[in-house]
């Protein structure tokens, strides 16, 4: 009965009557807590977005879009909104905040940001190196490897209950890492801008799991369209003045290749091959904050999140290690390789606001955040959908 008058309300406040031409309450019942259902309502009720890839739906959030909690989301893809806009958004006060039944919404919603195209996993074909799954290659994409038969191979694959499918492989005779390292690269090279933009000449290393030996190594521009587990760092710089904690947020470059002028952590970054995690930390916090190693040194591993995205030919399996680090009163963060814009220290309920309320963050940082809100106690149980949106952080390979 308590989850009919939610509902109810629910559809009251984004403008739905119970009425003909409207699916039944049982039937939103039903779809709210189902794992594979599509968003019931029309998808006017979405930010507008570029991509054409189904959303996948959550528990507990298909109402996580409602006009209200969005309404200031029209300029925030192309990040052309200034600090002066966080600052408004952040400060405002709005009903839903003593609404238990609601407040979660906007945190689900870039969690569905984060994990689109769920239905569309049968597109892909396994890509398998030593009988080990590396990754997932869209089959449209496989069209360009038929050039490169002395690089990838079709074979067929009857590892899984004895039924027989395709997967992709790299040529037996690549036996080393380097070798298919380096014949991998000739391949990216020669398919280009045109079909992996934005390579970086940054290498990820391809492995079965997180620590597991490394097969070879891949241009990072090109890791979601093998479906590669990618791995990365991500620090929460915070203060405490009077009690009270801030988060020290950047503004990307416009000149970034993805997400300019968006907001961003103090400091993250991707997890290339040859590097551990805290030495990452370490080198990411002196070039995009100009923290000494002195400082960032105390960082704190505290977890981590994942998620799994699908975008055309793109299958991202990210997962993000996370990390705290409280910063002295007195330290002001230099960006020194140009990549951020300005920074700003923001009261963590404040930030909690933005990312309710838009989408100003670039999509991973939010979730990223959104655990730093659970860990200190910005989100309660009392919270409704508190389990389900702490699940759905990991929703990824967290492997």
């Amino acid at each position: 009965m308590h989850t009919t008058l939610v509902i109810s309300k629910l559809l009251k406040k984004m403008g739905w009557c119970l009425c003909k031409c409207r699916p039944s309450l049982s039937t939103f019942s039903s779809l709210l807590y189902s794992k594979t259902s599509s968003l019931p309502f029309p998808s006017t009720f979405l930010p507008s977005s570029s991509s054409t890839t189904t959303t996948p739906s959550i528990k507990s959030n298909i109402f996580s879009s409602s006009i209200s909690s969005f309404a200031s989301s029209s300029a925030v893809a192309t990040g052309t909104f200034t600090w002066e806009d966080v600052f408004r958004i952040s400060q405002s006060a709005e009903e839903e905040e003593d609404n238990n039944s609601s407040y979660l919404h906007g945190y689900f919603h870039k969690v569905q940001l984060c994990n689109r195209g769920s239905g569309k996993q049968s597109e892909f074909l396994p890509f398998v190196i030593e009988d080990q799954t590396v990754g997932f290659i869209h089959s449209g994409f496989v069209e360009h490897f038929k050039s490169f038969s002395d690089v990838f191979i079709n074979i067929k694959d009857n590892s899984n209950g004895g039924s027989i499918g395709e997967c992709v492989s790299l040529n037996p005779m690549l036996k080393t890492a380097e070798e298919r390292t380096s014949a991998v690269a000739y391949v990216i090279k020669c398919l280009g801008e045109e079909h992996i933009p934005g390579i970086r000449n940054e290498l990820y290393p391809v492995v079965s799991s997180f620590g597991s030996r490394v097969l070879f190594s891949l241009e990072r521009a090109a890791a979601p369209y093998f479906g590669i587990k990618a791995y990365g760092i991500h620090m929460n710089g915070y203060v405490e003045i009077d009690g009270q904690k801030h988060l020290w947020i950047g503004k990307r470059s416009n000149t970034k290749q993805t997400y300019p002028g968006m907001l961003d952590h103090l400091v993250a970054g991707g997890l290339p091959h040859g590097i551990d995690c805290k030495e990452n930390v370490v080198k990411e916090c002196e070039e995009e904050a100009g923290i000494p190693r002195s400082i960032s040194s105390r960082a704190k591993p505290v977890g981590a999140v994942s998620y799994m995205d699908i975008d055309g030919y793109r299958y991202k399996r990210d997962v993000l290690f996370c990390y705290d680090l409280k910063l002295p009163e007195n330290f002001i963060p230099k960006n020194e390789d140009g990549e951020v814009e300005s920074f700003k220290l923001i009261p963590v309920r404040q930030v909690a606001e933005v990312i309710r309320k838009t989408q100003f963050f670039k999509p991973n940082c939010s979730l990223v955040i959104i655990d730093f809100l659970f860990r200190h106690g910005y989100i309660s149980p009392e919270n409704f959908g508190y389990l389900d949106l702490l699940r759905s952080l990991r929703i990824g390979y967290c492997s």
